[in-house]
């Protein structure tokens, strides 16, 4: 029971993903590679996200009260998403709604399997049933909504 408890969640995970490739017209332009290098600059996105905020902006062990500015500096990280947006935005040749499509389906796409499969994987094969995984999977598909 708890592999199609796996798969149910896999399939209400992913397959959203696949339909708005298949159906928004990306399959007929060839975009998989596209989707995959736009993928593939959310993940180094992150990875220069993750190392500036680990070199810059380490975890104080004294909590004397809130620090706004350091808060804020550590805010202001979140810009790198904006310039890898940007360029794969920039990379990528075609009309205007193959840019915003290929950029939004392969950032998203990334996204869901960077911080979902794990996850997924251990938990939603589990002995016991457990409603997190459903839910995990229908936050998916409202931020492939939402990208």
């Amino acid at each position: 029971m708890t592999l199609f408890h796996f798969g149910n969640c896999l399939a209400l995970a992913y397959v959203p993903y696949m339909i708005v490739y298949k159906f928004s017209g990306l399959a007929e332009y060839g975009a998989f590679w596209k989707c995959v290098q736009a993928g593939g600059t959310y993940l180094f996105t992150q990875l220069c996200k993750m190392l500036i905020l680990a070199t810059f902006f380490p975890a104080t062990e004294v909590s004397t009260g809130l620090d706004v500015v350091g808060e804020f500096m550590k805010s202001t990280v979140d810009f790198a998403d904006l310039v890898g947006i940007y360029f794969v935005m920039s990379k990528i040749a075609g009309k205007g709604q193959l840019k915003f499509m290929v950029a939004g389906l392969g950032w998203a796409t990334a996204e869901l399997l960077v911080t979902r499969l794990l996850p997924l994987w251990v938990g939603a094969r589990g002995v016991e049933f457990d409603w997190k995984y459903i839910q995990m999977c229908f936050e998916s598909n409202i931020n492939l909504v939402s990208m």
